[in-house]
């Protein structure tokens, strides 16, 4: 019997840490959304996740390793994000409930937000010293939520309403424009607009898209769309 009670034991202590990575890491991006990154130590993640110090440096090596997978479980957040914007007739209406998207869940966590783009604004975070491990760019979770962006660029390109070029490019430029925007909205700096998204954000992607070739009347009517798609989108989560 006490064999079989301790295999029974071992079995449930496997169990449990079969999922401790997981674990170790909702409890890191809770910390950060409630008390910021300097709450996250070894000691604070552990007690979250109901597991021992321990286990956090033989799962992950240490806090700047954790906060790698921390930043990989926030794209990949973004991407099942992305992925639930339907794809319509219209992409630059698509790519507007993209930029909505992102800037909600920014709003929703904007420390595990700076930890994803290498941010500061209201932290430092320990990197890695291997700077090809702690490029965001270099992350498999981030290229496939920037595949979406990609994707919806490429048929914009295709619809023939903007000047051709590299789809890549493109994306990398609303990138650019859009978490510009999101950078300077966490950080307040559009407090004095009554609804800095009617205000900023959707002129300037107006501009943007104009800038690319679109006419201006049509480009307006996408981001309008945009936003009525995102807002369907939220409604029904």
């Amino acid at each position: 019997m006490r064999v079989n009670g301790g295999g029974v034991r071992d079995m449930a202590g496997r169990a449990r840490l079969d999922d401790a990575p997981e674990r170790l890491v909702r409890a890191a991006v809770g910390l950060l959304a409630e008390q910021g990154p300097s709450a996250v130590k070894a000691r604070t993640v552990a007690s979250a996740s109901g597991l021992s110090t321990m286990v956090v440096y033989s799962h992950f090596g240490g806090i700047p390793e954790l906060m790698g997978a921390v930043a990989d479980h926030g794209f990949r957040e973004l991407g099942r994000a992305f992925a639930r914007v339907p794809v319509t007739e219209d992409p630059i209406a698509d790519l507007f409930a993209m930029a909505l998207t992102c800037r909600r869940l920014a709003r929703e966590n904007p420390h595990l937000y700076d930890l994803m783009f290498g941010l500061s604004t209201r932290a430092t975070y320990r990197p890695l010293s291997d700077a090809d491990l702690r490029l965001s760019g270099h992350s498999p979770a981030f290229r496939e939520a920037h595949a979406h962006v990609i994707a919806a660029c490429e048929r914009l390109v295709h619809t023939g309403r903007v000047e051709r070029q590299e789809p890549e490019a493109i994306a990398a430029q609303l990138w650019s424009f859009v978490h510009g925007y999101i950078t300077l909205e966490l950080a307040e700096h559009f407090v004095e607009f009554d609804d800095a998204v009617a205000q900023v954000l959707l002129p300037m992607g107006v501009h943007f898209s104009v800038g690319l070739g679109d006419e201006r009347e049509r480009a307006e009517a996408s981001h309008e769309a945009g936003a009525r798609l995102y807002d369907s989108i939220v409604q029904g989560r």
